[in-house]
């Protein structure tokens, strides 16, 4: 049965009429599919999503249809679109609205003038379901980045509604809290039959079990469908194929030379009982979508005559320190615990370093006490070999210090940029633009937290590359990330922040290849057999390396 149905839906922000936010967008779903929306930074994406539901629709020109249940947003009444599109954004602390976990969940349902006894029962049934139990009392300023997302999730889910619309919900989870995320929303996908449309820009998770994908770029449809043909229609697009799963990566470089056989998982086992499709038999059924499928992929094709090659690491540039953490504690009250305890860290002059780590393990905290932002109780940092505390006036942020914050709404001065409210933006054109207007004081340390947030691989990858310059000219670059794939191909060292201490520092590629959960998706599928892969080139040079071993023999 269709649920939602898009018609020839264009869009112009009012600030910008004659350029096309979105243009000519038109698809359809049927109730319990779980729709993919990915593409490029300002592709379109986050502005569609808005279309869905009325209270966000922004100012602008609009044609087209949006029928929800046969029903255009604009049919409904308040109640009807509160409780049939329930929205979840890329910011956890932008939806929440009250002080306590438990009154968030009942909020919406106190709004909809839901009698008190059903409230309860609501309530109660939703916490149980998604784990909330145990901190359903706390304040929801106490929670970390993962629980407050769950919190907007179930906040919404306790409204029952019948399409759940989320826009780059993980952008500020780490790869664990993501992860389990992704698999919630599945759960209830799978379990309720909800409808799901999701955009996001890290697909590793998302890809393999969407039933559908819905790729935009510059507001046009450039592919809608069954998610593993889409996929295939996306390799020989250089731009859009680089924001895929590893696995379909490796494969769109390799399948050239392999033979093209592994056994791909049964459709039932994918999707937990959907009936195997036409197309999962189809030209694309050997296209690997995640992990399993990809190491399958490898090992059938190139994994028996290379083993343990070790991918060679470049050292870590030598040479004086940028900044020096020594046994610094930190916390924000009095009678608070410690965020940071008894940290230590040397970043080097010139390097790249990235600071990877739990939400609420104190990265964040960290990397502000290195800004001088804050200051520690107890502890040493030094910026360029002298103390933070010795710096006078403006003196730190003079050519010396810049950092780009996780909110980069603060950087935000003019209330136009390219034609555009900085708010209309994307938040990673957001995060482009911010990043912009931060280097425009020549720093010689620059810190960036979460600098790769809601933007797409290949305007991550354009980051890079100017981020490399600026190290290469002598300038040295602190990062938080959750991005995993991002410090694997940039990172010249790399740190696990844990309870607010460093509880490991290496190369880049060492650093990766040790871990098992914060590490890349071409480390995951050539463990064993491929030593020291972290990045899908790593695995693509190695497949090709067995290949030509394979033919000489």
């Amino acid at each position: 049965m269709e649920i939602l149905r898009v018609e020839d839906l264009r869009f112009a922000y009012q600030i910008s009429p004659d350029k096309q936010a979105l243009d000519g967008v038109s698809f359809a779903l049927e109730r319990g599919d779980l729709l993919c929306v990915c593409g490029a930074t300002g592709g379109g994406k986050s502005t569609l999503l808005k279309m869905l539901k009325r209270e966000l629709t922004p100012l602008g020109k609009k044609s087209g249809r949006v029928l929800i249940g046969g029903k255009s947003p604009e049919e409904m009444s308040e109640h009807e679109s509160a409780a049939t599109v329930g929205y979840v954004m890329q910011r956890p602390e932008q939806q929440i609205v009250t002080d306590k976990v438990w009154h968030e969940l009942a909020f919406g349902l106190e709004n909809l003038a839901v009698p008190q006894k059903e409230i309860r029962r609501r309530v109660s049934e939703i916490a149980g379901y998604f784990g909330i139990e145990s901190w359903f009392e706390m304040s929801t300023d106490e929670l970390s980045g993962g629980q407050k997302q769950l919190l907007n999730l179930a906040a919404v889910m306790v409204m029952q509604p019948e399409i759940l619309v989320l826009d780059e919900p993980t952008a500020q989870l780490d790869p664990i809290a993501a992860s389990n995320f992704i698999a919630t929303v599945v759960k209830l996908n799978r379990e309720l039959a909800l409808t799901v449309v999701i955009v996001e820009h890290r697909l590793e998770d998302i890809i393999p079990v969407s039933d559908k994908l819905l790729v935009l770029e510059d507001g046009k449809v450039v592919s809608f469908g069954d998610t593993r043909d889409c996929v295939g229609r996306l390799i020989g697009n250089e731009r859009l194929l680089r924001s895929m799963p590893a696995a379909v990566r490796i494969y769109a470089a390799t399948h050239d030379i392999s033979k093209n056989t592994f056994p791909v998982k049964d459709t039932d086992e994918v999707k937990q009982g959907a009936p195997r499709t036409d197309t999962d038999m189809g030209k694309n059924s050997r296209l690997p979508l995640d992990v399993c499928e990809g190491r399958s992929y490898i090992e059938n094709n190139f994994g028996n005559a290379i083993r343990s090659e070790s991918v060679t690491d470049a050292e870590a540039p030598e040479g004086e320190y940028a900044l020096e953490f020594k046994e610094v504690y930190l916390r924000y009250t009095k009678d608070g615990s410690d965020v940071l305890r008894g940290m230590d860290l040397r970043v080097r002059k010139g390097e790249i370093f990235c600071i990877l780590g739990g939400n609420g393990a104190g990265k964040s905290t960290a990397v502000s006490a290195a800004a001088g932002l804050i200051r520690p109780y107890s502890g040493q940092i030094k910026v360029f070999g002298k103390k933070i505390k010795d710096y006078r006036g403006q003196e730190l942020y003079r050519n010396c210090v810049a950092m780009l914050p996780q909110d980069v709404q603060t950087v935000f001065t003019e209330d136009s940029i390219d034609g555009r409210h900085p708010y209309d933006l994307s938040g990673g054109e957001q995060q482009l633009a911010a990043l912009k207007i931060v280097l425009e004081t020549e720093p010689r340390l620059l810190i960036l937290d979460e600098p790769t947030k809601g933007i797409d691989v290949y305007a991550a990858e354009q980051m890079g590359k100017k981020l490399r310059e600026l190290a290469d000219s002598g300038v040295t670059v602190v990062i938080v990330t959750h991005d995993v794939e991002f410090a694997a191909r940039l990172a010249d060292r790399c740190a696990l922040l844990f309870n607010g201490e460093i509880t490991s520092c290496d190369r880049a590629k060492a650093f990766f290849s040790g871990n098992y959960f914060y590490t890349t998706a071409a480390n995951r599928m050539t463990r064993g057999f491929y030593d020291g892969v972290v990045t899908s080139e790593d695995a693509v040079r190695l497949c090709r390396l067995n290949a030509d071993k394979q033919t000489v023999r």
